[in-house]
């Protein structure tokens, strides 16, 4: 990941584990006013995109353990970020697909 320099420092908020080995000045973001935070790059949400939008709560998730190959485990950890919530994703996508498949049978 190419890490882009700045006059002021970014400033990223990471949840789960990898945020005891975060660098970032939490007292720091913390004490942010929202009139200090600059959102000139985030795009104006117009009415179009509310039309459009949905919410999506599947629920609270459910620890569990599970047996997975190193290789795979390894390959969800070098996207980056939280692993585990992109396998939900995949396991979710995985299963809506099978079931339009199988109703359209």
């Amino acid at each position: 990941m190419k890490v882009q320099q700045m006059d002021k420092p970014v400033i990223t908020k990471i949840t789960g584990d990898s945020q005891a080995d975060s660098q970032t000045d939490w007292k720091r973001v913390d004490a942010l006013k929202d009139e200090d935070i600059d959102y000139s790059d985030v795009p104006e949400l117009g009415a179009s995109f509310w039309e459009t939008a949905k919410v999506l709560d599947h629920g609270a998730k459910k620890p569990i353990t599970i047996r997975i190959d190193q290789d795979v485990i390894t390959w969800f950890k070098s996207r980056g970020g939280r692993y585990q919530v992109l396998m939900n994703k995949v396991l979710r996508s995985y299963m809506e697909n099978l079931d339009k498949h199988e109703q359209a049978r």
